[in-house]
């Protein structure tokens, strides 16, 4: 099964830079998006089409803002998440109560919990820096209490790059959003818990990136940093077959990364 995940910086926007030449050529089984900004408005007229894919979307309460969407490749048949999964079946678990901003999306896959994030940014001046901190601790214990269930595939933006190894220029950007003692420390913790970074496991010192700033150039030049992950329960890590960030495909400010796993 291949999964991937991709920040497209706005569903409108990477439709119009062929998202559906994408889906064709690479055909994922399952795609996580992030930062759809996309209302319930848009949802309920069907604006969007994506053939051979069920749509299951996550919206922010305010419009044109954050959502998270998934879009899973031939699912026979959907049930009520009060009913157990056949094989070949895909559960959306309800929305959090206190996720208003459309970040989490859990999807039951049948022998894990795929569970699709859009994390804060800290923003300029680390003005999100505490909510973020909260959100994440909040969501760590969602985590855990899942895992009483099933083991579960984390993946999506999350905003930080947790060694120096993940961004281009480490010394001058200490304390930036994204790279601050506390984001940091939070990823190693969430590791410390029972995770994997695909990625780092495969690759420990390869040196790729996921997410470019629009200045300066800096995709081209390759001044980037690694913020978008998948991660696995530890025990479950042996199911990983391979983990790659897709460098080359455009669309938007990050690249699509996956994993292809085997049960």
């Amino acid at each position: 099964m291949t999964i991937l995940s991709w920040n497209v910086n706005g569903l409108r926007a990477v439709i119009k830079k062929d998202f559906h030449g994408f889906l064709q050529k690479h055909k994922p089984d399952i795609l996580c998006l992030q930062e759809i900004k996309i209302d319930t408005e848009a949802i309920r007229l069907a604006e969007f089409d994506f053939p051979g894919y069920t749509e299951f979307y996550n919206p922010a309460e305010r419009k044109g803002y954050s959502g998270t969407a998934i879009l899973a490749r031939n699912i026979p048949r959907l049930r009520s998440v009060s009913a157990p999964p056949s094989k070949g079946e895909l559960i959306m678990l309800p929305k959090l109560s206190w996720d208003d901003e459309g970040r989490i999306q859990v999807l039951d896959i049948g022998k894990v919990y795929l569970v699709n994030v859009y994390f804060p940014n800290a923003n300029h001046e680390l003005s999100r820096l505490d909510f973020k901190m909260k959100f994440n601790d909040r969501l760590l214990k969602h985590f855990k209490a899942l895992e009483k269930k099933k083991p579960l595939i984390v993946c999506g933006d999350f905003n930080v790059a947790h060694e120096e190894i993940d961004l281009a220029r480490p010394k001058e950007n200490v304390g930036s959003p994204g790279f601050t003692d506390e984001e940091r420390a939070w990823m190693t913790r969430f590791l410390k818990a029972g995770y994997v970074d695909t990625f780092r496991k495969e690759h420990p010192k390869k040196v790729q990136y996921s997410w470019w700033s629009y200045r300066m150039g800096a995709r081209a030049r390759n001044v980037g940093w690694r913020i978008d992950y998948f991660c696995i329960t530890k025990k479950h890590s042996k199911n990983i077959k391979s983990s790659f960030i897709m460098d080359t495909v455009p669309g938007s400010d990050h690249a699509p990364v996956g994993i292809i796993i085997g049960f």
